[in-house]
């Protein structure tokens, strides 16, 4: 008896050994030990499968070629979009090498038909659209062109409308009543229309290196010291009529930083921004 069980499992023995050397030369070890670890496939054998690359997220800036406009352009760039811009002179007069990296495109905000196309493939849009002048002007320049684009671009399926607006001035909104009132409207229409993805940025005023024609004018001489000392100045903020003439300037790199990050992150919170919010998600940069 012990002689046939003896035979019995040498057999299954010999029948496993077997089976293991027709597996292995099948290119395939499947190990039914637990302890020990599977051969992989071959690699010659292994299936690929092509997956196209991530999409490429196209930003376009309206009113690329001036001063905010050609620093978030440049921010867009550095970060790896696509960027495009669109104002009505076209191309910017910078002869800065990344200028040649960015699509020029001119048309009129007021004229949607000379534009539209401007908006194909682009995720997101900024706008830096703004002007002074008689009371209508401004609100047709501030209010008007701006809305346009806000609709257009929500008509076209943009995800996210980043707007540099401004901040309140006390007496100022009343002297230049057209460009508040046109700039207010424009923010109401960002967030009815991207309730999810508009972000509305209100800076003060805005120093940096400005570029007329070849001369370059070092706002920064100015503005860097007084958003040092008002920065600190919180509440003097709060004193009646005068109050809002102590908002702290801010960098124009920090309100590109951000307008970029609005525009491309879609956790970034949508709505109204001041000063000193642009100031602190500037301190905390994404990765």
């Amino acid at each position: 008896m012990r002689t046939i069980v003896s035979r019995l499992i040498h057999s299954r023995t010999s029948i496993s050994k077997l089976n293991a050397i027709t597996i292995a030369k099948n290119g395939r070890y499947l190990c039914t030990d637990s302890n020990k670890v599977d051969e992989p496939f071959k690699a010659e054998e292994a299936e690929t499968i092509n997956t196209p690359p991530p999409p490429t997220e196209k930003l376009l800036v309206l009113g690329g070629n001036g001063f905010v406009g050609s620093h978030i352009c440049r921010e867009a760039l550095d970060r790896g979009l696509s960027v495009a811009s669109l104002s009505r002179s076209g191309r910017s007069s910078l002869h800065d090498s990344w200028a040649n990296n960015v699509t020029w495109h001119q048309g009129n905000l007021l004229s949607t038909d000379s534009w539209k196309e401007a908006l194909n493939g682009v995720t997101a849009v900024i706008s830096c659209v703004g002007g002074f002048g008689s009371k209508s002007y401004m609100y047709k320049i501030n209010g008007t062109a701006n809305i346009n684009a806000v609709r257009a671009a929500s008509e076209q399926g943009v995800k996210r409308f980043v707007y540099i607006s401004a901040a309140d001035f006390g007496v100022a909104n009343f002297l230049l009543q057209g460009y508040y009132e046109g700039k207010r409207a424009t923010e109401a229409e960002i967030l009815t229309r991207f309730p999810y993805g508009g972000v509305v940025l209100r800076p003060g005023f805005i120093y940096g290196t400005r570029s007329v024609g070849s001369m370059k004018i070092p706002l920064g001489a100015i503005g860097s010291p007084m958003e040092m000392i008002l920065q600190h100045a919180g509440p003097l903020n709060r004193i009646p009529l005068v109050g809002p003439l102590f908002t702290p300037p801010v960098n124009v790199t920090a309100v590109a930083n951000v307008a970029v990050r609005a525009a491309t992150d879609p956790v970034f919170p949508p709505g109204i921004i001041d000063v000193h919010g642009i100031q602190r998600y500037n301190q905390h940069k994404s990765k």
